[in-house]
This record gives structure tokens, sequence and C-alpha cells, in this order.
């Protein structure tokens, strides 16, 4: 039998439809429910009605500003509701979002813009953006007037057109944007079932920030779209408040990072959450030793997704399918998921590469601006995540590592040769390799081995690499080596790097 898992294509989507419009229908059937609670030291309710209203008036006072149809429109915006009503905001009008990490620098940022040429930056004085880029710039400001404005229409359309940009790292280590369709929203509904395990009912908080995009999708728009509560630490909460915010507001479902749980677990390892059914994990792989840990304090289960930008989370473990012992779970229902060699899909129990059909709906449309990238991404019919696993008779996947060298950081996917230009720059160093590694159990950092005449001074290494890198791109580690490890063909082995590593730790 072939490593395929195809039980039927998902429901499809309506032919005239927007994104924005199917993530706000319930404010139309409960408009008094909470649709989104930010917890702090005083709580900011938002019920369906008042959000569908700051959305629409926000799209409205987008278009007023000169906006056109197709404008593409980057944010760099904080940790504030501001960033999910000007997100659906600009894709209920049929403007091209394009949220944005704040932790990348003005010259990451100026590399987008150089890309992209956005009409419009919606720009949070306290977010990195380059001085006076050639395109308008709204302030926070100016975005929180526009919320009383009479409402937008929604732009309804074919969904298969563009309706966002996200970033991600590419193999080259030139990030890539990723375009979405409005379609992709739409895929979602998969996740309901085959990993959420949500309901109308669900008061769900995600601990990340407004501004990622794990809490973009996973803590907001997916809830909005069922009908349910999204509740977000507001900005500054640290993770040791988090029992006390998912006890206090009945959370029914908590959202995280398996760093965040990791956290958890250690600063307050007895947890009482009597409303708590389960917790969802995604971004990097969870250790059996957390998820045992977890259920311990709590006596939930956590509940696995892998994905990527290209297409969100396609396998996953849910209350309806629970995890197998070191699997990643299975496919979603509706999905059509197979592990591919170079002669197409493998036996069951063989290794392959992790491939989605062309025909997910939850597929992007490609790489912005990148055809010839685009097209290497796939083999046939089959798109290539990269990532290899191994499939079992039950269509249980376990993960078996990358195909490429790309590292993880938090759950940002981190090119190497990204970090190695940028610190073959400094002086001294003659060559750098960078890999991510173990540096104990369920810690994994992302460190730069470099070789030069001597040590260098790691404070000026760290400066260095803050004035040119993300927050999240920096490597925690430096070591100088006396030679970079190569294959032999010459080239540095970035796997042989981190067994060295292991062997001297």
């Amino acid at each position: 039998m072939l490593s395929v898992f195809d039980n039927g294509p998902f429901r499809p989507c309506p032919a005239s439809f927007n994104m924005a419009a199917h993530v706000l229908a319930h404010a139309d059937k409960t408009p008094d429910k909470i649709a989104l609670s930010v917890l702090g030291d005083t709580v900011d309710h938002w019920t369906y009605a008042a959000l569908k209203s700051a959305i629409l008036g926000t799209a409205a006072g987008l278009l007023d500003a000169g906006l056109r149809p197709g404008d593409r429109v980057v944010m760099r915006l904080g940790n504030t509701v501001e960033f999910p009503i000007a997100y659906l905001a600009a894709i209920a009008v049929d403007l091209i979002p394009v949220p944005t990490s704040p932790q990348l620098t003005a010259a990451d940022v100026s590399k987008i813009v150089t890309d992209l040429t956005p009409a419009a930056i919606l720009h949070d004085a306290n977010v990195p953006c380059p001085p006076n880029p050639d395109c308008l710039i709204l302030d926070t400001a100016q975005l929180h007037s526009m919320r009383t404005l009479p409402p937008a229409s929604f732009a309804l359309g074919d969904p298969n057109r563009m309706a966002y940009i996200v970033y991600t790292s590419g193999t080259s280590g030139l990030p890539r944007a990723v375009m979405h369709a409005h379609r992709a929203i739409w895929a979602q509904q998969m996740m309901f079932d085959g990993w959420y395990g949500l309901q109308n009912t669900d008061r769900l908080l995600h601990a990340g920030a407004f501004n990622w995009t794990y809490t973009l999708g996973t803590g907001l728009m997916d809830p909005w779209s069922i009908g349910a509560t999204a509740l977000i630490p507001a900005q500054g909460t640290t993770p040791d408040a988090l029992p006390h915010l998912l006890a206090q507001h009945k959370a029914t479902i908590f959202a995280a990072a398996p760093g965040v749980y990791r956290k958890l677990l250690s600063e307050a390892p007895d947890i009482h959450l009597p409303d708590l059914r389960h917790g969802l994990t995604a971004g990097e792989k969870l250790s059996n030793t957390i998820r045992a840990a977890w259920h311990d304090a709590t006596d939930t289960e956590l509940f696995e997704a892998f994905g990527m930008s290209e297409c969100s989370t396609f396998i996953s473990s849910s209350p309806s399918a629970p995890a197998h012992p070191d699997t990643l779970g299975k496919p979603q229902n509706g999905r059509r998921i197979a592990l591919v060699s170079d002669d197409g899909p493998v036996t069951l129990g063989n290794e392959g590469t992790i491939a989605v059909h062309k025909s997910d709906p939850g597929l992007m449309l490609g790489y912005y601006g990148a055809p010839t990238e685009t097209a290497a991404k796939y083999q046939g019919d089959w798109f290539l995540t990269g990532d290899c696993g191994v499939m079992d008779i039950d269509s249980y996947v376990t993960y078996a590592g990358r195909a490429d060298d790309m590292m993880n950081a938090g759950g940002y996917r981190v090119s190497p040769i990204e970090l190695e230009s940028a610190l073959s720059q400094f002086p001294g160093i003659t060559g750098v390799g960078a890999t991510d590694v173990d540096l104990k159990t369920d810690v994994r950092v992302i460190a730069a081995f470099y070789t030069a005449d001597h040590d260098l001074d790691e404070t000026a290494l760290k400066a260095f690499e803050a004035q040119t890198l993300a927050r999240y791109k920096q490597p925690r580690l430096f070591q100088r080596l006396d030679v970079l490890p190569t294959n032999p063909n010459g080239k540095l082995s970035r796997r042989a790097l981190r067994a060295q590593f292991k062997a001297n730790q």
C-alpha cells in the first residue's frame, strides 16, 4: 500500500466569497455575543456586532485614504486589537494585507517594501519601519478614527483571488512572500474537527500576540468563523500569568507553542483548570516529556498540528483522532496527503517527503514574483513541504526531520544561509555555519559556529546581530571552531555541525 491519505475532498467553497465576510458571519446571527476579550488589568470586551462595525468602518477609511482593490498594504502594527481589525478590514474590500512580525528590523522591512512596492504601510510608532518609504503611511491614531465611519460593503468574488500575503524564510536565505487566496479560510474548517475539536460554545485562549500569524489564525479567525469567543492576553502579559487567566476567564481550549507549555510547567507544575477541555500546540515538535507533564498537571490532553506558511496545518491529532505515541497525528479529513520520493508516493512504513495535493483549498497561490521557485516546490500534482515522515497503516505520520537545513526558532522557520550571510560581515570571522542544536532536554536553540584567529567578543557579536537580524533569527550560542566540517563535495555540513556539538555536550 502507498503512503497516500485521501478520503474525499472537503465541500467546495462558495463561488462568490470573501474571507472577512466568512469570518464575521456570526455578527448577524449573534450580534451581542462576546467575540473577543483582551485580558489585562481590566478586560476589554468586543461583541460580534462591535467587531464587525469597527472592521467595516476601517475598511471604508482605507478606501477613503485612496487605496484601491489589489493594493498591497504592509502591516507594521503592535500587539493590540488594531492588528486583526486592520487585517480583516483590508481583506473585506479586496486590499491585500501583509502581516509582518514586529521583531523584523527596519532593514528587513525595507526589503519587503522593495519586493512588494506596497501602496501603504499601517504603522505603530513603536514598531521598526524604514524612514520615508515611497508610499502612504497610516498611523494607529488614523486607523482608530476610522472605526466609526459608515461601513464599507464586503467585496465578493472568486474565492481563488488573492486575499493576503505572509512571509516565510526561503531555503535560499531570502524570505519569500507567500500569496494566499480567500479560500484559505474555508480550508481552515477542516481543522475544527481534525485538530481543535472546536465548538461555538468554546472560549479559546491563545498565548501569542495579536501580530503573530499563529494567533491570527488559530486564536482569532477560526474561533470567530464558528461563533466562539477568543481570549487574548493583553500586551505585556508574562507566561507566569497564564494559568490564572485560563482559570479566571474559564478558557475551554488553550493554544500555545511547545515552549510556552514547557515554561508554564517549570514555573507552575500544579495547575488547576477545571473548565479546560484540552490544549493545542504547533510551530515545533512537541516532546513526549511536555505532553505527559501537561497531562499530569491538568488532566487534559495536548493535540499537536503540523503545517507551514504555505498551507497552514493539515496533519494533526484531535479529540476525535487522539495522537499515537511519537507521531504528528494524521491528515485531516478532506485533505489529500502523501509521502513521496523521486518516483512518487512511497510504500507504507518507508520515509518520504510530506506532500500536499495541489487541489487543497488551503494551499498557497504561489510565491510573489517567484514563479520559478514556486514551480520547483511541486513534483507533478504534489506540493513538497521539505519535511520528511513515515506513514503507518492507520495514516498516522511520524516526523523524520527536514530534507534541508532549515532551522526552527520557537515556531519560526529560519534559513541558516540568511544568518551565515549576515554574520560573515563581522570583522574577524573567516567562516561561519549556523544550525539549531539541542541545548538540553526540550530546549532547542540556534547556534552559530565560526572560524577566526581567536575567540571573538560575544557581546560585540550579539550587538552586531541585533542590528542586522530579527530577534527570533539571532543565534543564542556562539562557538569558535578550528575548522568547519564539510561534506565530500567540500560544502559546509550543518548536520555534522549538529552532531559535533552533541558529541561535545
